[in-house]
């Protein structure tokens, strides 16, 4: 596989993003698309209340220009487009509807749900016809199994859900997710060239260039934040990348960051509801450590760190790497 495409593909979605940004910027502050910023949170994110958000725009956009450019069309190709811009566009609807009619709660869990069901849907019905493998291998092994379709589409489905909203939780300190998951997209860019999936691997570079254009303006302090539109674009991609490389399960270590910070959560509702007591002083997790002391540049570099080293177990475990 062409290294030479793929770091074009990087370089031309970086691009695009760092020449859209600072252009979306003024806008969104002219139509006041600002950050509503919890009031039982770490008190010092009460000064990002107003920084524009709904940011993610740029990513999608950079990254769909690119991905359009440089990638085959195939198959897989419709895939990756269907649940990056279908899970975006649901992230896009609830920043939009938080925005606009200012309320706190922008699509309520049921509409995202749907939407999310939906999306996931027509990525089972694309890969059904086809004739996508079944059979789930088990990292860093060579034994693997096959549900069959009955089981192995509803699992498709959960996992797209799952990941989607696991980034959604990762969203939540400046250049937090923009990092973490230009981190991932690295790792799944290799695992797709050793998986000879061209569009999968443009994929991955598309997106690498995209979030590290944007984190240009996303770094400590935030001048922009990528909203549900961003987070939700990009677990629909990173999400679609592990099923289409047959790597379904690999994800949990490559996107280990992000699995941490779901479990914090599901951990702190669990307990609460079941104890009457928090584990957590907040969750997702990265609040936790920001309420325990640790000033917010030191959170993410820490959570940059450990997504670098997941990472590279990751491609350890993945035979041929």
């Amino acid at each position: 596989m062409d290294y030479q495409l793929l770091l074009l593909t990087i370089g031309v979605s970086f691009i695009l993003a760092v020449i859209a940004s600072p252009l979306l910027i003024p806008l969104l502050r002219r139509l006041k698309f600002g950050q509503q910023v919890r009031d039982d949170g770490p008190q010092s994110h009460l000064k990002k209340a107003g920084t524009p958000t709904m940011g993610g725009v740029v990513i999608i956009l950079a990254f769909t220009l690119t991905f359009l450019k440089f990638s085959v069309v195939n198959t897989d190709f419709y895939v990756l487009l269907v649940a990056t811009l279908g899970f975006g566009l649901i992230g896009f609807l609830d920043d939009y509807i938080k925005i606009v009619f200012r309320r706190s709660l922008g699509l309520t869990a049921r509409q995202k749900l749907i939407g999310q069901l939906l999306f996931a849907a027509i990525m089972c019905i694309l890969l059904i016809q086809n004739g996508h493998s079944t059979a789930i291998s088990i990292p860093g092994t060579s034994l693997s199994f096959d549900w069959g379709g009955f089981f192995y589409y509803p699992f498709i489905v959960i996992m797209m859900l799952a990941i989607s909203n696991a980034v959604n939780f990762t969203d939540g300190l400046d250049g937090l997710l923009s990092g973490v998951s230009a981190i991932a997209f690295a790792a799944f860019a290799l695992v797709a060239m050793q998986a000879t999936s061209l569009s999968a691997a443009v994929c991955a570079a598309a997106m690498i260039g995209a979030v590290l254009g944007f984190l240009v303006f996303n770094a400590h302090p935030a001048k922009v934040f990528m909203g549900d539109t961003g987070s939700l674009g990009i677990g629909g991609a990173i999400g679609a990348i592990a099923i289409v490389t047959k790597t379904e399960l690999l994800f949990i270590i490559i996107g280990g960051v992000f699995v941490i910070e779901m479990l914090s959560v599901v951990l702190q509702v669990v307990s609460f509801k079941t104890r009457g007591k928090r584990i957590f002083k907040m969750s997702p997790i990265h609040h936790h450590f920001e309420l325990s002391g640790w000033s917010e540049w030191r959170v993410v570099i820490t959570f940059w760190f450990v997504g670098i080293i997941l990472a590279g177990i990751g491609l350890y475990l993945n035979k041929g790497l």
